[in-house]
């Protein structure tokens, strides 16, 4: 590299919304179904490389750009003291020793939307850092390593749909066999269809971040004791078959009525995963024309919901004018379908 060059490294990652049979990607469920969507706003990540081999010591900075932090990292392997999942991305790839630069994150989705904004940024991270490392990760393999950033890395509990949402992008289609192994296939249908789905679809933040809490915590200690009965979460992987049916027949009503299963089926894990206030978003929703609606995510307080409404677009838009008298906090996010998952390159 010339040292007078600066390279800038470019990567994008959708966030993911819609995501029936959630809860059956994870390491209890032994097997499961997802259907999820990646849609913009997604995550973007530039690494500014600015020193040539045979310089002075190697130099990290991080720039959290939505949380206006700017540090470097001095430590090697890096402490995991001020945004963990950043660092631990760094941590886990093979980077060159005599490279030095700054990574810049942004996102314009909420913290805490429970969008799986953690796993696209993870993905658009380690995908911008697989340009500076000899040969290339395929997009499925930067989704096992971005979750295992979280499950090895950090120590949580974490499912493999997220991950693989953002490195794919577009309608997708998650069979888990054993976890963490899946297969993903893209819901490849007609323009008609992906534009009427589309403009069918709306996500709602319900004002607060959504974090994990007791009750989840209770639902995974259910499934984790011996021989426990995990019938349960069969209504949720049939969600997901009967949406990607549904999609393929161009089927919107069909649609609406997986989305309103996974949510029954969400509720019977525990009524808590289903908040009174994504209850108050869904009947605003239905006086509105809403056919379908879910909770983003594993459900509980906070995050959001996706809503798909029927054909006429003026009830949406009617939905959106009265959103602000049922809470101020609630906030309608515009979002697009993203036909592609992770991008990758380097600006000219």
């Amino acid at each position: 590299m010339d040292g007078s060059r600066r390279r800038v490294i470019n990567a994008t990652a959708p966030v993911r919304i819609c995501d029936l049979g959630g809860w059956t990607d994870t390491w209890f469920a032994g097997h499961g179904a997802v259907f999820n969507l990646g849609v913009y706003p997604y995550a973007e990540v530039q690494l500014y490389v600015s020193r040539a081999a045979g310089a002075s010591a190697p130099r990290v900075v991080i720039h959290a750009e939505n949380f206006g932090d700017r540090y470097e990292v001095r430590s090697a392997p890096p402490e995991y003291d001020k945004h963990p999942l950043l660092e631990a991305c760094l941590d886990i790839m093979d980077l060159p020793p005599d490279l030095s630069f700054e990574v810049n994150l942004y996102s314009n989705a909420p913290a805490g939307c429970s969008t799986g904004t953690s796993a696209a940024v993870s993905v658009a991270l380690l995908g911008a850092l697989d340009l500076l490392t000899p040969g290339r990760m395929t997009p499925h393999e930067v989704a096992a390593m971005a979750h295992r950033v979280e499950t090895e890395k950090l120590g949580l509990q974490c499912g493999i749909q997220d991950q693989l949402c953002s490195a794919y992008g577009g309608a997708c289609f998650i069979e888990m066999h054993a976890y963490p192994h899946a297969s993903v296939s893209q819901v490849q249908v007609s323009n008609s269809a992906w534009w009427e789905l589309e403009r069918r679809l709306a996500l709602v933040f319900l004002g607060r971040s959504h974090a994990s809490s007791e009750v989840h915590g209770r639902v995974i200690a259910g499934f984790e004791r011996e021989n426990a009965d995990t019938s349960a979460l069969a209504p949720l992987r049939q969600a997901a078959h009967d949406a990607k049916n549904a999609l393929y027949e161009g089927d919107f009503a069909a649609f609406g009525k997986a989305m309103l299963l996974n949510t029954e089926a969400q509720r019977a894990l525990h009524p808590a995963l289903v908040s009174a206030e994504a209850e108050a978003v869904f009947a605003l929703a239905r006086e509105h024309g809403a056919i379908g609606w879910k909770v983003n995510g594993a459900g509980g307080e906070g995050g959001s919901v996706t809503l798909l409404f029927g054909p006429e677009s003026e009830k949406k838009r009617a939905f959106r004018k009265a959103l602000p008298a049922l809470n101020p906090d609630f906030a309608y996010i515009p979002i697009y379908l993203s036909r592609f998952g992770l991008r990758q390159w380097e600006s000219a």
